[in-house]
């Protein structure tokens, strides 16, 4: 099934199901006109795309296996950076959440920053600052990852975090503020449904860090690099996140280990802070 094939055939399965475009559209997290052009053929779905119109559509697990199938035939997409700059990064935000909604499993490894789930406010506005975003912009950003956080609390969904132990020493912040981004860990890790795990620097290991990543249901991978997004769906290409995420998983601190090292590092900070 090529481009065009697979456009008709999501406008023929929206129009069995009775539902306006704008409808699905909206529920679907993008633009009518998009959607538009997706369904005539015009535009390329993405992966994350078609799976969004299936689920507005609430057709059968069956045929949504179908259609994904279809989708998957291109396996790996990027998405370069400046086009969600031109769509809004707020945007952005609403359409990882839409994903996050849908999701029952979250792992995500993190050598670089504080995952977006667990950042503090001050700690978004240090990461998108750099962006050149006016403070509109920033401000309707920030709010959007805010948001997400809510998943956090939802007992229906695990989530796994994975982080290295430099990320909670690098500095975006001033110490009292990193003192305050680790306590918000700490916190978090609490919650029954959360897993957060610090790979320490003085514990031997077997594999590179490379880059960060997070797998949805072990069947979808987003990377982040510096110009773009790649999503990641071939099952072959999965599996090697997934393996990835389990070693360094095994070598990682947890529990009230993980939470007594964070301690460390941030009485650290709050030391460094009261330090004339």
């Amino acid at each position: 099934m090529n481009r065009t094939e697979l456009g008709a055939a999501l406008r023929a399965l929206r129009q069995a199901s009775g539902m306006e475009a704008k409808a699905v559209a909206r529920s679907a997290v993008m633009s009518t006109p998009k959607l538009s052009k997706i369904e005539n053929g015009h535009v390329a779905p993405s992966v994350v795309d078609v799976e969004r119109i299936l689920t507005a559509l609430g057709v059968s697990p069956e045929v949504k296996a179908e259609y994904m199938a279809a989708a998957r035939a291109q396996a790996t997409e990027a998405t370069a950076w400046r086009l969600f700059r031109r769509m809004g990064f707020h945007r952005k935000q609403e359409q990882i959440r839409a994903l996050e909604d849908s999701m029952k499993l979250l792992r995500l490894f993190q050598p670089s920053l504080v995952p977006g789930l667990l950042q503090t406010p001050e700690y978004v506005r240090a990461v998108l600052q750099p962006k050149g975003l006016s403070e509109e912009q920033l401000s309707r950003t920030i709010g959007a990852r805010i948001e997400r956080q809510s998943v956090l609390y939802d007992a229906n969904k695990s989530l796994c975090f994975v982080i290295t132990e430099p990320v909670l020493r690098w500095r975006l912040l001033s110490a009292a503020m990193m003192a305050g981004q680790i306590d918000r860990i700490v916190s978090v890790s609490r919650l029954p449904n959360v897993d957060i795990r610090v790979v320490p620097l003085d514990s031997p290991q077997t594999d590179v860090p490379g880059h960060s990543f997070v797998i949805r249901d072990d069947r979808m991978v987003t990377v982040e690099t510096t110009h773009a997004e790649v999503v990641v769906t071939d099952p072959r290409d999965v599996s090697l996140y997934v393996d990835k995420f389990k070693r360094f998983a095994s070598m990682a601190l947890e529990g009230d280990d993980m939470r007594a090292a964070l301690e460390g590092i941030r009485d650290g900070f709050l030391r460094e802070r009261e330090t004339p």
